[in-house]
């Protein structure tokens, strides 16, 4: 090899890592704020003067504008070009995250949310499809285990630094803790990225894009206002949901008939991508639930406080960042090998949940989460690499969308049904032990040894009550890790469908 190839390889790999970085930062970042905001709302439900439900607003708006503008990734893309593309909506994302801190009322908020949401979406299928252009098949591998931990990691940062700045200063601080890694990200993706995919003559498909918006928007809404409303027993329930029914179906025949349709059904004859599309809708149904269901476990029923509670959430990403080098171990085997492992260690980490009782101790919920954390780092890289293992560059972007969208939308269903579970379950276990509750229970006579439980007075009757509702609640939380660990097992039946994919040459 020459000396002057010699210097362009290695030009090429610096470039190559330096957008590494940059795609990283920028993927993070936006993972960072999907859930901070869920830390910071009772700050800012006193602060805006808001109710439960009012506040709720400002998540569910940017769900659904992130839900809209995912699949739009790789419109975007033929339209204006990667870079393009990337440095509008990382310049927008950061103005917006500043302006969500300077909101002073509700109305401005939710729609510096959904300007959030809406340009942040594109970055992260975008990020993949960049990555995956610019490494070489033989080093992608390394290059998808260190996006993916952005990935996952991200939303752990978020509730863990955004919850100690809002408990020392105020929940508008995070935000502002963004500001300055959006800036660097911006400057970085500037300098370092290169013009790409952009096509002549693409033309927006709306009927297909107007279809899927109202789908995808339905569904959310549906899940998200699901257990307020009580479910089907609801007009507003009933009727989004028959609206992304009908909706979807719009979109399916549409993209059948039409010539040019907004998403390319096409792809879906590859085995790996359709595949590929189950496993990560299941694996995004596993991702985030233990986050959304310990928080609230561990300090209503245990009385945790929110820095230990933030501690044992950050032991998740500890686990991640050592899924994914362990990802790049299992690298040399079939990928099968590493989702399999992975799922199995997510169902463990169920099972050993499954067993919690009010009396569990910090190290169980932090081994716990290790665990999880482990099993996303492991499955992320070989499921990523086998399902894009045959799709063509030009179709990256469009891959992507999608691919995280069903991520995204498989987090909102098993979070939805997770929670139901919960309530629903509670609910049903509080009635069954209150009908043993009478002053003809020879357990509650001994008030020596009941102490404050006693039916002879109100206070003691509430003292009951509040324990058969601690108890219940548990039972609920159980049943939820219960069915994590079912749907962690049940996966593994479509993992041996993948088909390993082919070696490919070592080229540049």
């Amino acid at each position: 090899m020459s000396s002057g190839t010699a210097t362009e390889d290695t030009a090429g790999n610096a470039h190559r890592w330096l957008v590494l970085f940059v795609v990283v930062l920028a993927t993070t970042l936006y993972a960072t704020t999907i859930l901070v905001v869920s830390v910071i709302l009772p700050q800012m439900q006193g602060t805006l003067s808001a109710t439960q439900d009012q506040i709720a607003w400002v998540v569910t708006f940017n769900i659904l504008a992130t839900a809209v503008v995912t699949p739009m990734s790789g419109w975007l893309v033929a339209k204006f070009g990667r870079r393009q593309t990337m440095l509008w909506c990382m310049a927008c994302f950061t103005i917006s995250t500043l302006l969500c801190g300077q909101a002073e009322s509700l109305g401005p908020l939710v729609l510096y949310r959904i300007a959030q949401g809406a340009f942040g979406a594109p970055l992260v299928p975008l990020g993949q499809a960049v990555i995956m252009d610019s490494f070489p098949r033989q080093m992608q591998q390394k290059a998808m285990a260190i996006f993916g931990m952005s990935v996952v990691v991200g939303p752990i940062i978020g509730p863990t630094l955004g919850g100690y700045l809002a408990e020392a200063y105020n929940w508008r601080w995070a935000f502002y803790m963004l500001l300055p890694a959006g800036s660097l990200a911006f400057l970085g993706l500037f300098l370092v990225l290169r013009e790409g995919g952009r096509q002549t003559g693409v033309r927006l498909d709306w009927i297909g894009f107007l279809a899927l918006s109202a789908a995808v928007v339905s569904l959310q809404l549906m899940l998200d206002r699901g257990q307020r409303q009580d479910w089907f027993n609801s007009p507003e329930i009933i009727i989004e949901a028959c609206l992304a029914v009908a909706a979807f179906y719009v979109f399916v025949v549409h993209s059948v008939t039409s010539e040019a349709p907004f998403l390319n059904l096409k792809l879906l004859a590859d085995r790996n991508y359709s595949l590929g599309l189950v496993l990560v809708t299941i694996y995004g149904m596993l991702n985030f639930t233990p986050m959304f269901l310990l928080p609230p476990m561990l300090q209503n029923l245990m009385g945790y406080p929110d820095s230990v509670i933030g501690t044992l959430i950050a032991c998740r990403g500890a686990g991640a960042t050592t899924g994914f080098f362990l990802a790049l171990l299992f690298g040399r085997f079939d990928p099968r090998v590493g989702i399999s492992v992975g799922f199995v260690a997510q169902a463990l980490s169920g099972w050993y949940m499954a067993g919690f009782d009010l009396n569990v101790t910090e190290f169980d919920v932090g081994i716990t989460s290790f665990v999880q954390g482990v099993s996303v780092g492991m499955v992320w890289v070989p499921m990523t690499m086998a399902t894009f293992a045959n799709i063509e560059g030009r179709h990256l972007a469009e891959c992507s969308a999608v691919y995280h969208l069903l991520r995204n939308l498989g987090s909102s269903i098993f979070i939805s049904l997770s929670i139901t579970v919960v309530i629903r379950t509670a609910v049903a276990n509080y009635a069954g032990m209150t009908e043993h509750i009478s002053p003809f229970n020879e357990s509650l006579v001994y008030h020596s040894v009941t102490g404050a439980w006693r039916t002879d007075s109100t206070a003691g009757l509430a003292a009951i009550s509040g324990e058969i509702h601690r108890q219940a609640l548990m039972i609920g939380y159980i049943n939820a890790f219960g069915l994590y660990t079912l749907a962690s097992l049940a996966v593994l039946t479509l993992v041996v469908l993948v088909r390993p994919p082919r070696r490919a040459q070592a080229n540049g």
